[in-house]
């Protein structure tokens, strides 16, 4: 009888970055927006992900702006206004994300 050989599996660290930031509750939904609407306003983020709370939605932005995902913007269009955007990191996401959506609606619906 053949040995069964055991070897030990190593997670690629980089792919566990990924994961742990776009895995985060919320951070999907909050790039997902970005990517769909465009630059957003804080009260019009909250208002397109309601069952978050603002202080979790802050401190997602927060993240994710420090991991150069988000940027924020002032647009003066009209008056001043801040907005969240993302960033060419975060735009490039669009690829990934387009792929979680075609998955989710194969394997989820």
């Amino acid at each position: 009888m053949a040995e069964l050989q055991m070897t030990e599996f190593t997670l690629c660290p980089t792919f566990e970055k990924c994961f742990q930031i776009l895995g985060k509750k919320w951070n999907g939904l909050i790039i997902d927006v970005l990517l769909e609407e465009g630059p957003q306003r804080f009260v019009d983020l909250a208002a397109k992900i309601p069952e978050v709370s603002d202080r979790v939605l802050t401190e997602r932005l927060k993240e994710l702006e420090a991991q150069g995902i988000v940027g924020r913007v002032i647009s003066c269009e009209g008056q001043k206004r801040m907005d969240y955007c993302l960033t060419q990191k975060g735009l490039s996401l669009e690829k990934v994300m387009s792929e979680v959506h075609s998955w989710g609606e194969t394997w989820m619906a």
